[in-house]
């Protein structure tokens, strides 16, 4: 008996110090990109995955667009104990906008179209399958360009009745050939000239599973495979793919989650004091 109480001390201890390990800080809120930290040789599992770690045991977490309210970040320390924390997720309210009446040409694409936007979808996901380890993004975060916002993060549209898919980033409206620089350092995993919704696309994998990726753009300053610093021209501004005027579609990645690009930068008046 007194054996078995030795050991329940024993295996609290080793889960007081195991919490003590793990920290974590950033928006819990859909979209928010949480920053952590834990023993170098722990494991990390959230929101489906396994998350990257490095030898500094910094990683970090995504929280999409739709997170639910509770998410559970699970450690496994090296001794074996397990550790769990249950995140309290905010959820936002979103813009939606409803439009009745519609062609259905316009809402529909024919199957033609369909398997060209197949065809583009594949290519986006092998380039943010290329999952660097290295944290690129440790230099911080700067707006690609600045301008008048003309689309939000987590905004959608109904037409006919039918939901599109949500608006994933930030729209900045520029003329076309305005510099697009690196929000941060990262190496480009795609620069595609003529995607069939998004134009010329460029991703940029920024490590530990984020990336940004930039859409409707005129002209390309890299290839894949180079390296990038941040403030780096990358590309142009353009109206390219489904658009009506020349702007700037900044989206972010953390794996499959959707995050907010605006939660990482300053706000657009102090990047335009810069």
């Amino acid at each position: 008996m007194a054996g078995m109480n030795i050991a329940i001390v024993l295996l609290l201890l080793c889960l007081s110090a195991g919490a003590a390990a793990l920290e974590m800080d950033g928006p819990l809120r859909q979209g928010g990109l949480l920053q952590g930290r834990v023993a170098p040789d722990a494991e990390v599992r959230a929101m489906g995955h396994e998350v990257p770690v490095d030898a500094e045991g910094r990683f970090v977490i995504g929280l999409g667009r739709d997170a639910p309210e509770t998410a559970t970040v699970t450690v496994i320390h090296a001794d074996g104990a397990r550790q769990q924390r249950t995140l309290r997720v905010a959820r936002r309210d979103y813009d939606i906008q409803r439009i009745d009446g519609l062609d259905r040409n316009q809402v529909s694409p024919d199957s033609k179209t369909l398997e060209r936007i197949r065809r583009d979808a594949a290519a986006v996901r092998s380039a943010r399958s290329e999952r660097l380890p290295a944290r690129h993004f440790d230099a911080g975060w700067i707006w690609p360009l600045t301008g008048p916002v003309s689309g939000v993060f987590g905004s959608q549209r109904i037409l006919n009745g039918e939901p599109r898919q949500p608006h994933y980033g930030i729209d900045i409206a520029r003329p076309t050939g305005t510099p697009v620089r690196a929000p941060s350092d990262g190496v480009v995993t795609l620069a595609a000239e003529d995607l069939f919704f998004s134009g010329g696309t460029l991703i940029l994998d920024h490590g530990q599973g984020l990336s940004s990726s930039f859409l409707h753009l005129s002209a390309m300053r890299v290839e894949p495979g180079d390296p990038v610093r941040q403030g780096q021209i990358v590309a142009e501004v353009g109206a390219t793919g489904r658009v009506t005027g020349p702007h700037l579609d900044w989206r972010m990645n953390w794996f499959d989650q959707r995050i907010d690009p605006s939660m990482l930068v300053p706000p657009m008046q102090e990047a335009r004091s810069e």
